[in-house]
């Protein structure tokens, strides 16, 4: 006599399946529909163009502007997060009176709107803000700069924003790795000479790796979706100087060109996609357990 091993059946993912596809497989259906049409508000019929919406992203300068703009914020956002998250994670996991307190301060900015902390550091990053003039008060006037004004510099000033931001999120992340690490493990290194650092790179990198794979992802997507920063920082200015895919994809629909706006939201599924889903595999495959 056959027995099921299953607890519960199959059939009790069908809503959950369903809903899924009627409110995102579908969506994302026909907006690959869409990004090869002519989809735009002054025109009555939709007509299929081809490869024209794509062809116009690599062709414009804009459109590559902005692509080499969310390249830099994810790049520098990711590192920037997760280096910075690490050594704060690692630090406040030591055995300090202030620890809970530091750790709360660490981690508040990331549970404020970015509204806010557009409120805050806009006249601070202006060339007579805060930042400006703590560099003239301590004798290093040469570093003041039009952080949000000067294009070659602006879209690497809203990464940095981002990164105060959110890196207390990341540093929370790593410290539950941290504490999941069996202190078993660091008094038997201790016993066989090991010094600190070598415990770090031997023991905690190893299995803090789940956590490292978590707050990759995160920091990732996110970096390659980034949107409410810059719109509401810089507007994606000056000029176009810190456009970024997401800022394009609001200006193409609100200029009525729906069928490029779905083309480069496209893209940007497919570049997610393609950097993500691999680095994923390769960093499950890295990842022991104790």
């Amino acid at each position: 006599m056959k027995v099921s091993k299953r607890l519960y059946s199959y059939y009790l993912i069908w809503p959950a399946l369903l809903i899924y596809s009627v409110f995102f497989v579908l969506p994302a259906l026909t907006g690959l529909f869409y990004s090869f049409t002519d989809w735009r508000l002054d025109r009555e019929a939709v007509k299929f163009i081809g490869w024209d919406n794509f062809e116009r992203i690599f062709t414009d300068r804009t459109l590559l502007l902005a692509m080499k703009n969310t390249a830099i914020f994810a790049i520098v956002t990711v590192l920037g997060k997760n280096l910075l998250g690490i050594v704060l994670a690692v630090g406040l996991n030591m055995k300090l009176k202030s620890k809970n307190l530091l750790r709360a301060i660490f981690y508040s900015p990331s549970i404020l709107s970015v509204l806010v902390i557009s409120i805050v550091f806009t006249p601070m990053l202006r060339s007579d803000g805060t930042i400006n003039r703590i560099f003239e008060a301590v004798g290093l006037p040469s570093l003041s700069q039009a952080w949000l004004t000067n294009p070659a510099i602006v879209i690497w000033t809203v990464a940095f924003v981002s990164i105060w931001q959110h890196t207390g999120f990341q540093m929370a992340i790593y410290l539950a790795g941290l504490q999941s690490i069996s202190k078993e493990y660091y008094e038997a290194a201790t016993i066989d000479g090991a010094g600190s650092w070598r415990s770090f790179r031997s023991i905690t990198i190893p299995l803090l790796l789940p956590a490292i794979n978590i707050n990759l992802m995160l920091t990732l997507i996110g970096g390659l979706k980034v949107f409410s920063e810059v719109f509401v920082l810089t507007g994606g200015g000056p000029g176009n100087a810190s456009q970024v895919v997401g800022t394009i994809i609001l200006r193409s629909f609100g200029e009525g060109s729906w069928g490029l706006g779905t083309a480069v939201n496209t893209l940007l599924f497919a570049a997610v996609t393609i950097i993500a889903i691999p680095l994923l595999i390769f960093m499950r495959r890295k990842e022991v357990s104790e």
